[in-house]
């Protein structure tokens, strides 16, 4: 599946605003990892794009491994005819799938998931609205704060850096420049 193909089916299953940034937000970290690990930017683009475009229409309360998201967009996903790796990446990001982080891409979309929401509600507090001034002391004075953007499970964003063995600040700094290419 092409980034074109991946657009067009998290535009159709998700009408959130909010929720598409976010989607292209993890989708220009998991690029910025992939160019850097040397892999192919194409398919774990594909993966940030796509790992949350069923959350909208079944946002699974219960934590079902087998109903609601991501489940059900990874069934639609197999349908279409999608790699197996990057179905179970997208299925590893929620802990609660049971489905193990085991390759570099599944690690990678843990990592930035969490922390891309997190960077996102920092980036909008600012007078400037923008990634262009954000700082990693001021995410780092945030995620210390948990009445801000209390919904960002803090434990996840450490495990996350841990997984794919990167410093926290070192994480942080790279999925904001990562997101300064959105312009925002």
């Amino acid at each position: 599946m092409h980034r074109d193909e991946a657009l067009a089916l998290m535009q159709e299953h998700t009408q959130s605003a909010s929720l598409r940034q976010h989607m292209l937000a993890v989708e220009a970290a998991m690029r910025a990892y992939a160019t850097k690990l040397g892999e192919d930017p194409e398919p774990w683009g594909v993966v940030g794009l796509l790992h949350d475009f069923d959350y909208e229409k079944f946002p699974n309360a219960e934590h079902s491994a087998t109903e609601g998201h991501p489940a059900w967009g990874v069934n639609l996903l197999r349908s279409r005819g999608v790699p197996e790796p990057l179905c179970r990446a997208i299925l590893g990001h929620a802990t609660y799938s049971g489905v193990p982080r085991d390759t570099p891409l599944a690690h990678t979309l843990f990592a930035v998931d969490e922390l891309c929401g997190f960077l996102v509600a920092c980036a909008l507090v600012r007078p400037s609205r923008s990634f262009a001034d954000l700082e990693v002391s001021s995410v780092k004075k945030k995620l210390k704060d948990k009445a801000f953007a209390r919904g960002v499970n803090r434990d996840d964003v450490r495990r996350g850096a841990e997984e794919i063995g990167v410093p926290l600040d070192e994480h942080i700094a790279f999925c904001i420049e990562a997101l300064r290419s959105l312009g925002g």
